[in-house]
Parts: structure tokens; sequence; C-alpha cells
């Protein structure tokens, strides 16, 4: 299975809004996942077309993807089980993101249940800082 194909068995979102290409690694405690933003992305048409810039939004929902997918490719999440932002706390951005570079995000699970996931994410360009957030998603299902 390539890892376009596991990432889409591990999450409901598609593209455009997907934004997760890779989980390296997930254990009970930390994440690691990696998304390389490209020109092509359907923001930076907008977001600055002289200066493409990823927005900060989007950088958060990818930590938040990147999380999501680490808890259910370990198993911590039924396979219906649809997760929700409901609270983002804690941004913080460091670093722009630009066309062409690679963002590494982090998750450390601070809390998992079934009704709810609480955790932290950095996001890294190469080993620089670019973001920085808390964030609790409330879980559902499909049904």
């Amino acid at each position: 299975m390539n890892n376009v194909n596991e990432i889409e068995t591990l999450l409901p979102h598609r593209s455009p809004f997907l934004f997760v290409d890779e989980i390296i690694s997930a254990d009970e405690k930390k994440i690691i996942a990696r998304h390389l933003f490209t020109l092509n992305e359907f923001f930076f048409a907008g977001h600055f077309p002289r200066y493409p810039v990823v927005p900060g939004v989007i950088l958060v929902e990818t930590m938040a993807q990147s999380g999501g997918a680490g808890l259910r490719k370990q198993g911590a999440l039924g396979a219906d089980a649809l997760f929700f932002l409901a609270s983002v706390d804690k941004v913080k951005f460091r670093r722009q993101v630009r066309p062409g570079e690679e963002v590494r995000s982090e998750i450390e699970n601070l809390r998992v249940s079934a009704k709810m996931i609480k955790q932290s994410g950095r996001a890294f360009v190469k080993d620089e800082l670019a973001a920085e957030a808390e964030w609790l998603c409330l879980v559902g299902n499909q049904q």
C-alpha cells in the first residue's frame, strides 16, 4: 500500500484538504508525520499570488490531521470514529512555510479517550520550528 492509500484509510479527509503524506512513527506518547506543500495547493492562488505562504490555519490543520491519523494507525480510535476540532490554544507561528517545503509534524498525545482527544504539536521545516499549538478534538462516529 502506498502512503496516500494508507493515509486515506486513516483519515476521512481527501484532496484538496488532506495535509498528511506519511505517518513516520506513532506510539502512545508521540506521533511524527510529514507533508510536502507544493505550489499546486489550492490556497496559494489567493494566499498570496506574488509571495505564496501556507496559511497558519492550514499548519494547525496539518498538525491536527497528523495527530488523528497517528491515533488511528495505533488503533486508539475505531474505524468509524470522526474527530472534530473543538478548541485550539497556545498557537504560535514562528516561521513562514513556502511552496516546496516539507513540514514534519511532531505530535504529543496529552489525553485520549473515546469522547475526546487532547494533543499538542510542533511543525518543523527541517530543524526550524514553524508553528506550535494545542488542540482538543471531540470524537463522534459516521452514523
